[in-house]
């Protein structure tokens, strides 16, 4: 009998709840919310897509309430800038979940750190040490090599003579590239051999990264409702395991790292390195560098390719954005080198295309959530201490109050007009900005143009066989990253000497 009461007994205590915070404070509107589970069971899958509708009903802010807790979610330029500038330091909190806390051991990393001296500390680590320009510089020679390797490998495959005329599956291409880039980046190693095959501490790797989804996904209901968490018990056990193996593999190159430098008696440029070299005088914990070390993995590892995979798709379905990009290229670095680098500045198409990819399909089309450690307004409505708020940067970079033919793929725009696009610019927030900004802007931006340019110049890109451009499929995949629901394949002829095709590998 009492169980059969408890149901009944929690939708009061939300409805009490709910009216509590309708009355006391000026909520932003929104679809009305059922008892106990808000607005769970109304959202569609794709978010995104889903609050910019209902934006379209109650208006640029809204309330979203999952379970018990209040999402405020932003679809404009002027509340964006309200909240991510004007408001940054009381909304500059993280919404951890029961698994991100788990993960990120309370926040000791940047990602889920909330705003105060331990956020400070490591955000100047990161942009003053780990991203800065001359690191990054540094570092160039790995990207290079990684971006060629990637065009050696499509090359091989597309003149194979039993490929003929088949097309590939561009994303295994580029996620071979994401991946050997952030860990030679990050761990100073590159786990895949030139056949191909992965070392024994690139399958851990693997294996670490694809458990710490499964069990990331494994609790999305009862997040949101804490009155159900006693039937979804956190398996603290499979959470703990999964910590020690991360911090076991993460402990051993770690030490290959100092034991390397005590031999040769100097620091590499590596994250890892930097990390290691600057822990006294940052006074860093080892949490603190391993989570640092595992936020670039898990920012920098899918989102590169996805931007490009989005990007190659638009190119293929506008053979004059694509042919437009190639002239550029023949007239700038010529059919007897590759691209390199420094030759992003006489590519402003080349960038154009870049920026136009990443303001149609941003990667994180929500941003992470950011969470009010105080009662504040935003658009005039009150935002309660504790609340989330989402800013919605795929229906800011399509609002045609600020964009003229949002729906067109047409990186002109920005030859008519500079748009920045790490933080300073609220029409394009790809990489966030205020105080939680992507500090690895930079280097994201490298690698998307690189891959991008590398693969204009080696290749013309058609669709498949018996594919017209406008039947490729351009919806996404539900989940935090938008991931192509249909992975793109395309057929790449080349379009240079033979001989430019080759890997340009180095060793650092």
């Amino acid at each position: 009998m009492a169980l059969l009461l408890l149901p009944f007994t929690f939708s009061l205590i939300f409805i009490a709840y709910y009216l509590y915070q309708k009355l006391r404070f000026n909520l932003p509107p929104g679809p009305r919310p059922w008892p106990i589970v808000g607005n769970l069971y109304d959202i569609k899958p794709v978010r995104f897509r889903c609050f910019a509708e209902w934006a379209e009903t109650y208006g640029p802010i809204i309330s979203v309430w999952f379970g018990s807790t209040l999402n405020v979610v932003v679809s404009n330029t002027e509340l964006a800038k309200e909240a991510l500038k004007e408001k940054d330091q009381q909304l500059a909190d993280r919404h951890r979940s029961r698994s991100s806390a788990k993960f990120s051991r309370d926040g000791q990393d940047l990602i889920w750190a909330d705003y105060g001296p331990h956020y400070v500390k490591v955000r100047k680590v990161c942009t003053l040490e780990l991203f800065s320009p001359k690191r990054l510089e540094a570092l160039r020679p790995i990207r290079e090599d990684e971006v060629t390797a990637m065009v050696e490998s499509i090359f091989k495959d597309c003149t194979n003579p039993d490929n003929e005329g088949k097309s590939l599956l561009v994303k295994k291409y580029l996620g071979a590239a994401a991946f050997n880039n952030i860990t030679r980046l990050a761990f100073g190693k590159r786990f895949v051999n030139s056949e191909g095959l992965m070392d024994e501490q690139g399958q851990e790797f693997k294996a670490i990264v694809a458990n710490g989804l499964k069990l990331g996904a494994s609790l999305a209901m009862a997040e949101h409702i804490p009155w159900l968490r006693w039937l979804f018990p956190l398996e603290e056990e499979a959470f703990a395991k999964h910590g020690a193996r991360r911090d076991k593999l993460t402990r051993s190159i770690m030490e290959e790292h100092t034991l390397a430098r005590q031999k040769g008696g100097g620091a590499k440029q590596h994250f890892v390195d930097a990390l290691l070299t600057l822990q006294q005088q940052y006074d860093l914990s080892e949490d603190t560098i391993i989570g640092l070390l595992w936020d670039m993995i898990t920012a920098g590892m899918d989102t590169t390719a996805i931007s490009v995979e989005w990007a190659m798709a638009e190119l293929i379905k506008n053979p004059r954005v694509q042919q437009k990009a190639q002239e550029e290229l023949d007239r700038v670095i010529g059919y007897e080198r590759v691209l390199i680098e420094p030759d992003f500045s006489n590519l402003p198409y080349l960038q154009s295309v870049a920026k136009e990819a990443l303001r149609l399909h941003p990667p994180t089309p929500l941003m992470l959530p950011h969470r009010s450690n105080s009662h504040v307004k935003v658009g005039g409505y009150d935002i309660p201490k504790g609340s989330n708020v989402h800013v919605n940067v795929w229906a800011v970079a399509r609002d045609p109050a600020v964009w003229k033919n949002p729906l067109e793929f047409r990186p002109e725009r920005y030859l008519e007009e500079d748009v920045n696009m790490k933080g300073h610019d609220f029409r394009l927030l790809p990489f966030g900005a205020g105080g939680r900004v992507c500090p690895g802007a930079q280097l994201g931006i490298n690698l998307v143009t690189s891959m991008l340019g590398h693969l204009l110049h080696h290749f013309t890109w058609a669709p498949p066989n018996g594919l017209s451009p406008e039947e490729i499929d351009m919806s996404e995949n539900p989940g935090l990253v938008t991931y192509m629901r249909t992975p793109l394949e395309a057929i790449p002829t080349p379009r240079l000497p033979a001989v430019l095709y080759k890997r340009v590998a180095v060793d650092m």
